[in-house]
């Protein structure tokens, strides 16, 4: 049964009044329960805040007490005691109370104040270390934010990583050059793991780490390199990563460990000598560096990232963007322009249609890279890209520089030029008037942008939706009289 509309009073409070009052005058619950012609079980129920009473049900109860109504849903003060005892109830009917397997109890008269103030601190505390896993996408942007500004702040290079990689590689006794399958897991040995390949691992993981008896479990059906998720794993061992406690934390790890495994799978020393040698010849190329070290596109254009500005002295900015258009990672200090929301935040908009890493998209040829140079409003970019595939789909891979620094890069005569006005909508994020007008009212796309991209996306109404190619779409494909 429910409270009427007149009142919003709450149940356990409702009903701590009740029995204090009758308590207070004496009455005992079967007495009361029959001056208002109801079971007895009934009115412990609403006594102990399990069942909210009508508001015809209240004033038959305040008219047997001999008060006002107003006296059982006015708020009023109460003693410890029964606040501590109305916060733990509160508790005991929360959904994580429930996910915590407890059934609820009734809280006995003898029960210690102590045991009380106990239990609700800990209660407390599980409700905060649960805020604090479950981050909102507002709290995801502010993150990515920190994190970009520390990375900035050190221009993508991190030498107390790139010294644990040295010191791995020096143990293994690693000659230099590619890092092999064998001597991925000739660290792993080296560390005192083994390796397991196993055809039931969890679909949500890339690799499950049994640190109890230092076994290290695969898929045994590796459709990608398979070093990156033995390296990402044992350096989270390595650099002794406990369990994160906020979402921050957690995106701190994932970038150490990445950063850790591409460091040792193109060791800082060989690429810093190869790449410079490079720059002399005006003919750096990340596919050079790829095809060098035998890793993906997107391993040697993060480790790029990372050597470039502090070996090279050449500032860069990197992306990557799902077909969708979603920036899901972005790094700069070359003072790009790119798109953000009110708090700064990068991940998660969308991607100029007009710059590199959309343009690639449409490119038919995915053989050879693709160079491209962008007119922005704060100045020339050059950016070559690539296109790798993954269970999410499609996402575009590419590293830009300051039209200064074309002259040290592999493909600085591309003909292919765009201009990129992101700032204002109707660069590409909002279709031509005319054309909007015409399906303004007459579309309802469903987003193909994976859920786990949703977090970090801008509110709206089809967050992940590229507007500008529904009406486009619609445009060619309806029916012409």
């Amino acid at each position: 049964m429910l409270l009427d509309d007149e009142t919003d009073a709450d149940a356990i409070a409702v009903g701590r009044r009740i029995r204090a009052l009758r308590t207070e005058r004496g009455i005992r619950l079967a007495e009361l329960a029959e001056r208002v012609g109801r079971a007895p079980s009934q009115l412990s129920m609403i006594e102990n805040g399990r069942r909210e009473p009508r508001l015809s049900m209240l004033r038959a109860i305040a008219q047997a007490l001999g008060v006002p109504t107003d006296a059982l849903l006015a708020p009023e003060e109460l003693d410890e005691r029964s606040r501590m005892e109305v916060a733990l109830e509160r508790e005991m009917r929360s959904p994580r109370f429930r996910e915590l397997g407890i059934e609820p109890f009734r809280i006995p008269k003898g029960m210690p104040d102590e045991a009380l103030r106990a239990i609700l601190r800990l209660t407390g505390e599980i409700d905060r270390l649960t805020d604090e896993r479950q981050a909102t996408p507002e709290e995801a942007r502010r993150a990515n934010i920190e994190l970009r500004a520390l990375m900035r702040s050190q221009d993508n290079h991190f030498p107390h990583l790139e010294q644990t990689a040295r010191d791995l590689l020096r143990a293994i006794d690693h000659p230099g050059g590619p890092l092999t399958q064998r001597a991925a897991s000739d660290i792993a040995a080296h560390l005192g793991f083994t390796l397991h390949y196993v055809s039931d691992l969890p679909s949500s993981t890339r690799s499950v780490v049994d640190l109890k008896h230092r076994r290290l479990y695969l898929p045994n059906r590796v459709s990608r390199d398979p070093r990156g998720p033995i390296l990402q794993a044992l350096a989270s061992r390595v650099l002794g990563h406990a369990e994160p406690s906020t979402y921050g934390e957690f995106l701190r790890q994932r970038v150490e460990q990445n950063y850790l495994a591409g460091a040792l799978m193109i060791p800082e020393e060989g690429a810093v000598a190869a790449l410079r040698e490079a720059k002399e010849r005006r003919a750096i190329s990340i596919e050079d560096l790829r095809d060098a070290y035998a890793v993906s596109y997107e391993t040697a254009a993060h480790r790029f990232s990372n050597l470039a500005t502090r070996h090279l002295d050449i500032p860069v900015h990197f992306l990557k963007v799902h077909e969708s258009g979603t920036i899901t990672k972005a790094y700069e200090n070359d003072d790009v322009n790119f798109p953000t929301d009110r708090l700064g935040s990068i991940e998660g908009q969308m991607c100029c249609r007009h710059w590199t890493s959309r343009v690639i998209f449409d490119v038919e040829d995915h053989f050879n890279p693709y160079y491209q140079y962008t007119d922005t409003g704060n100045g020339t970019y050059w950016c070559t890209a690539r296109v790798e595939h993954s269970s999410q789909g499609a996402h575009s891979l590419s590293i830009g520089v300051r039209f200064d620094d074309t002259k040290w890069f592999v493909g600085r005569d591309t003909p292919n030029r765009r201009v990129s006005r992101h700032a204002v909508e109707t660069c590409c994020r909002r279709p031509p008037e005319e054309l909007a007008s015409r399906w303004r009212d007459g579309a309802w796309p469903n987003v193909a942008t994976p859920r786990t991209l949703l977090a970090t996306l801008p509110t709206g109404s089809f967050p992940g939706v590229d507007t500008t190619d529904v009406s486009e779409f619609l445009e060619a494909h309806a029916p012409r009289n």
